[in-house]
């Protein structure tokens, strides 16, 4: 078994490139980083970095043993989080992996209660930019949880939690439309029109329903940013295309208000939260039920 201190040695180094960064960073002398990487590779048989000019970079045997190592020592963090629950110190770290448009919106919030009950507890929530992405991240143990949009189905994951929000009209509370219960398409296509671009698991749905009613939108906007999409409904006071969980937290503002739409009606987004199958630390539990919580009730 490799000692957990050159396992360190050994991410870090792989991380920052350098030995001379990584020996800054965790505070030890280069020398010593340097002389025991070089006796795991005697003992390896074979060289676990290509020592370029200005940057070390993993060999092909170094990428096997990189994500063994990250696996221990993720493995570590949580043996170490549960002896500290069971000490009653409700300590411990949890990565949570997440995309974007939830990290400005839905989660902070659960994220603020979740550290006025567990203050000792430290979190890490990364983002993004795919799903897939995400669910890799949590069935190679980078992260504990990940929560997003349509995720497929994996083996190595399960599914803890999972809301299903519609597709609707999102809009300043100031708009024309924003007192209505219900609207169509050909309501919105004469008002300023932000749209998700061709990257985004929304554009699909909103060019079927157009192409359904036969209508050609002209968007002063197109994004894959739901932050842009979002403030640009306040700012030109126009409308966008999101579910409810895009908008929770402006909508509880008062910033933005969600109108139906009756070609909407049948797309829905199914917002997840997963985990690995083997199970999560019991502190990671507590902040799984806590967004479990979050997502029904923005579902609702």
């Amino acid at each position: 078994m490799l000692h957990s201190r050159l396992l360190t040695y050994v991410d870090e180094v792989a991380r920052t490139g350098s030995i001379r960064k990584a020996a800054t960073h965790l505070n030890v002398a280069a020398s010593a980083i340097s002389r025991q990487i070089l006796a795991l590779e005697t003992q390896l048989g074979t060289p676990i970095f290509q020592r370029l000019p200005k940057k070390l970079i993993l060999t092909a045997a170094g990428e096997v043993l990189i994500g063994h190592i990250r696996q221990t020592l993720k493995e570590m963090t949580r043996a170490q989080g549960k002896i500290e629950e069971l000490k009653g110190l409700r300590r411990g770290e949890i990565t949570v992996a997440m995309m974007s448009g939830l990290a400005s919106n839905l989660v902070p919030g659960t994220v603020k209660q979740f550290r006025l009950a567990n203050p000792r507890v430290k979190l890490i929530l990364t983002l993004y930019t795919t799903g897939d992405e995400i669910q890799s991240a949590v069935a190679n143990g980078e992260a504990d949880l990940g929560i997003g949009f349509d995720f497929t189905k994996d083996s190595n994951l399960k599914v803890l939690a999972r809301a299903v929000g519609k597709l609707g009209a999102v809009m300043a509370p100031s708009h024309p439309l924003a007192k209505r219960v219900s609207i169509r398409l050909s309501d919105c296509i004469d008002y300023p029109l932000v749209v998700a671009d061709t990257s985004s698991a929304i554009r699909p749905y909103l060019d079927a329903a157009f192409t359904r009613v036969s209508l050609d939108p002209q968007p002063i906007i197109e994004t894959n940013a739901i932050e842009i999409m979002r403030h640009a409904a306040i700012l030109e006071n126009g409308i966008t295309f999101l579910t409810p969980f895009d908008i929770e937290f402006e909508r509880r503002a008062g910033r933005l208000v969600y109108v139906a739409v009756r070609e909407l009606s049948q797309d829905t987004q199914a917002l997840m939260l997963i985990g690995h199958e083997r199970g999560s630390s019991a502190i990671a539990s507590v902040l799984a039920e806590m967004l479990k919580t979050m997502m029904q009730q923005a579902a609702s």
